[in-house]
């Protein structure tokens, strides 16, 4: 199966089981907007409760906000988005679609490093043990020539995008030969910036009205009140501030399935630090964000950071944390070293004074900022992407059998029990129910008596519910309950009072808060 099918798969697995629909889906929907079902709104709660815990709960020092999606339009002129907040793009005449053009030449260079990729595995395989790689990738010449081919592109890129020399960028496609994936030719016309911001009124007569924006980032919220947080929460550099909320950029290129999306959900924490100590605790945020990724169990090798070569404008330092996902690695979360950028030019535009006090040294100064800001959405598809599984299994009469599993951490499964009547009749019904409302308090609880019993299971698998109780006849007799878990399918007998007990351990958000 390529990874384009099991995508496919993954997106129609998330529509028929309550995960995603597409947005206003009875009048034919509307492009690049979706809408989360019952599962898929229960897993993102539970992964936005995962960072919120990481951030504000584990330290002492980071507190959390949530500032308004309206903010005043000067806000956006201070930083820079009014000015600077575009996208390169560049339309293919015979297909009539639309391509970021940095990202065209991005995935060009993918493809290059790729092929020296090809080419090691081959020489690896050809000479076993005694290959040296190092020595491979200097000396041969084929793998030499893409390496300085793509190491001289992507210059000549970064040059580009910071001189805003769209000619030159639009040269770099064509000496690349890089065609439309859709049509295939190389039919392209001129680079030109858009930008991303969503503009809209604000007043109650229209000719009266001031134009604002809808805020395409959470970050300035957290930056005109920094002040406030620290005063009124007598914070002391270093600290941080948190916050998850809603932003809207106006995406020319909508990609499919939630990955870039027009309306999306951000959590983002700015991390305040004296000037000259910035980049000890980007080093350390680095480490930090890569260990809560890392906690959720779907692989260490599945993660890797990506420099920025191209800085934005107001970062010293950045990179970026990609994962692995179908389509290849891409990126879900930012590390910025964002110096004293914002706060200096809030301070500007407002006149207000914006500095910090350090009572230590007794001077006054800008603090500068760490942030780290992770998609939302993104991490939902990161989770959705890595959990599925299809699984080849044998039945006890040796009859092949298939099962589609979605191995979500248990903390961040949408349901954590799943609680069945064997049958629904002789009071399993009502003792499951007895269990049921026992459990419900502490945990995200479901109850099911249609189908088999293996269909339960089955529908459960698909759903990631990692705990499945059966209430059989048993029970009645004994109070003892079947356990049966999703990774392995095997079951324990266990008292129905230790439910809880057991339960409890296994579900529990701690347990991966302690690795983060």
């Amino acid at each position: 199966m390529t990874q384009d099918d099991l995508f496919k798969k993954l997106i129609s697995h998330c529509k028929e089981y309550g995960f995603v629909f597409p947005s206003s889906e009875i009048y034919d929907g509307l492009s690049a907007v979706y809408d989360y079902g019952q599962n898929g709104v229960a897993l993102k709660n539970n992964i936005r409760r995962f960072w919120w815990e990481a951030m504000t709960r584990v330290n002492e020092n980071i507190v959390g906000i949530d500032s308004a999606i309206f903010m005043h339009p000067q806000i956006w002129v201070a930083s820079g988005h009014t000015s600077a907040f575009n996208d390169p793009l560049i339309d293919n005449r015979d297909s009539k679609k639309r391509y970021r053009a940095d990202t065209l030449i991005e995935e060009w260079i993918q493809k290059q490093e790729e092929k020296v990729e090809k080419e090691v595995e081959k020489a690896r395989k050809r000479f076993g043990d005694s290959f040296d790689e190092q020595l491979f990738r200097q000396t041969n010449p084929r793998v030499v020539e893409l390496s300085e081919h793509a190491k001289t592109v992507n210059q000549r890129m970064v040059q580009a995008l910071e001189a805003n020399d769209l000619a030159a960028i639009k040269k770099i496609i064509e000496d690349c030969e890089i065609a439309c994936p859709i049509s295939g030719t190389r039919n392209w016309t001129d680079v030109r910036q858009f930008n991303l911001m969503f503009e809209t009124k604000l007043g109650s007569v229209s000719d009266e009205a001031n134009t604002i924006y809808l805020r395409p980032e959470t970050a300035q919220g957290i930056f005109v009140n920094y002040l406030n947080v620290q005063k009124t929460g007598r914070m002391k550099i270093p600290f941080g501030i948190a916050q998850v909320g809603k932003a809207f950029r106006n995406e020319i290129v909508a990609r499919q399935f939630i990955f870039r999306m027009r309306e999306f959900e951000q959590m983002e924490m700015q991390f305040f630090v004296k000037p000259g100590e910035e980049m000890k605790w980007f080093e350390y945020w680095l480490d930090k964000r890569m260990r809560w990724h890392k906690a959720m169990g779907f692989g260490d090798g599945k993660y890797r950071f990506h420099k920025h070569e191209k800085l934005a404008h107001y970062a010293n330092a950045a990179s970026d944390i990609e994962f692995e996902f179908p389509f290849g690695f891409k990126e879900v979360e930012g590390i910025h070293s964002r110096t004293d950028f914002d706060l200096s030019n809030h301070q500007k535009h407002s006149g207000k004074k914006l500095q910090y006090f350090d009572p230590e040294t007794n001077e006054s100064y800008i603090p500068y900022v760490i942030e780290t800001s992770i998609g939302l959405d993104r991490t939902f598809l990161l989770v959705m992407s890595a959990a599925y599984t299809e699984e080849k299994l044998t039945k006890d009469d040796g009859t092949a059998d298939e099962r589609v599993v979605l191995r979500i951490p248990p903390a961040l499964a949408p349901v954590n029990l799943a609680i069945f009547p064997l049958v629904k009749k002789d009071g399993l019904p009502e003792m499951a129910r007895k269990i049921m409302d026992d459990l419900k308090y502490d945990f995200t609880c479901q109850y099911e008596e249609k189908d088999t019993i293996g269909k339960r299971y089955r529908r459960h698998d698909a759903i990631g519910t990692p705990f499945c109780i059966t209430v059989d006849h048993q029970t009645l007799d004994d109070e003892t309950v079947t356990i049966r878990y999703r990774d392995s399918m095997e079951q324990d007998r266990v008292p129905a009072s230790k439910l809880r007990e057991i339960m409890g351990e296994k579900v529990s958000l701690t347990n991966l808060l302690k690795q983060v």
